[in-house]
């Protein structure tokens, strides 16, 4: 009769264990793991977070909000979900851009948009009003450029441009689109008499 080195309830204890140790490990170090393969410890998270940056000097007033922040303290980098920027200052369009994401860097010197990115330049009922949609866009509050490799709608009025990159000055109301520009112009046509 051979009788096994292991009992099996010693098996299941060094089992049980193994998986203590496993848990414990996991739950002590949350840990995020990014598009570029690096691991970065969280923070911090904040949800339902709203702010306000007021520069009286220049009269400029910031607003943002998001569902969700997280910060990670290995790069000094602050993810955003569902974000909502707006920016109002005297004698320029007001600005509102939302995205599902957004990533800033330290002291918010770039900040970058992605997935379902909606950039409104003026107010709702402003003849001028721009509206711009892309997947990917990077934004420099201290300059107010916006740019962008990446497929760009932009609607004014009737009219629908398509194109591949954009770079945005809000300061001179400047846009430049990069490449593959098409337009058309979709006013209803008028009725023959």
């Amino acid at each position: 009769m051979t009788r096994s080195l292991f009992s099996r309830p010693s098996v299941w204890l060094i089992a049980l264990l193994l998986l203590t140790l496993w848990l414990d490990s996991v739950l002590q170090h949350p840990r995020l793991q990014q598009n570029n393969d690096l691991q970065q410890e969280v923070d911090y998270i904040i949800e339902n977070l709203e702010g306000i940056q007021v520069n009286h000097e220049l009269e400029q007033n910031r607003f943002f909000s998001a569902d969700k922040l997280t910060h990670y303290s290995t790069e000094d980098i602050t993810q955003l979900e569902h974000v909502r920027f707006t920016s109002i200052e005297p004698d320029k369009p007001l600005l509102r851009v939302t995205s599902d994401r957004a990533e800033l860097t330290k002291d918010g010197d770039d900040i970058f948009l992605t997935e379902n990115v909606f950039i409104i330049r003026g107010g709702d009922l402003d003849k001028d009003k721009v509206t711009m949609l892309t997947d990917f866009l990077h934004l420099i509050p201290d300059t107010d450029i916006a740019k962008t490799d990446r497929p760009v709608t932009v609607i004014r009025m009737n009219s629908v441009l398509n194109a591949v990159g954009l770079f945005m000055n809000n300061q001179t109301g400047e846009i430049l689109m990069q490449s593959r520009v098409k337009a058309h112009d979709e006013r209803t046509p008028r009725s023959s008499r």
